[in-house]
């Protein structure tokens, strides 16, 4: 975008350390009269226009001084109550029960041999969130053919303390199983 340059204009030289009055303004070139009284020409896209002070001063608003501080001013805050829950009631421990990420190389592997290495991996994970007093985990097994769940639901259903039913589907689809742990207080 080319500047219109008109006589009288204050500019400067772009890359170089020289500004000046616009004296005469032929096609593309500009004369400009510098600071030092040279007269030197440039092409128009080797120029910038320097804005007048008055010009600046348009730019902002003039606001007092007293409509400055009322907007400094601070919000006034909100109050409300936060319940606060502990550190086991926030974590939620997610077990994924993908084969790919319980071990390193799956090839090879029959299904039943990948089954029994999920299951062994929800019983040991229950039974860390039972040690700990962990109230809730999260199984994530996929939706596959529905094996896994099956399994998950039939070992699930054998320990009186534990209570499970679909996890959140916003958040994991119809992949997961939510697991409560109800804790025994004498313990």
């Amino acid at each position: 975008m080319n500047e219109k340059f008109e006589v009288g204009d204050k500019v400067a030289v772009l890359d170089e350390a020289i500004e000046g009055e616009v004296v005469a303004v032929k096609n593309n070139e500009i004369s400009i009269k510098t600071t030092d009284d040279f007269v030197m020409t440039f092409f128009v896209n080797e120029l910038v226009k320097l804005q007048k002070i008055s010009d600046l001063n348009n730019l902002f608003s003039s606001k007092s001084i007293s409509d400055v501080l009322k907007d400094k001013k601070e919000p006034v805050k909100r109050s409300f109550t936060k319940e606060k829950k502990s550190k086991k009631e926030e974590f939620v421990m997610e077990v994924d029960l993908h084969i790919e990420k319980l071990v390193q190389n799956f090839r090879g592997m029959s299904n039943f041999d990948i089954l029994n290495i999920q299951m062994d991996t929800v019983k040991h994970k229950l039974e860390f969130a039972i040690k700990n007093r962990l109230p809730k985990m999260v199984l994530i097994h996929g939706v596959g053919e529905g094996v896994l769940k099956s399994e998950i639901e039939f070992f699930l259903s054998r320990y009186d303390n534990v209570v499970f039913q679909e996890a959140n589907f916003q958040k994991y689809g119809f992949g997961a199983t939510e697991v409560y742990i109800k804790q025994n207080p004498n313990r």
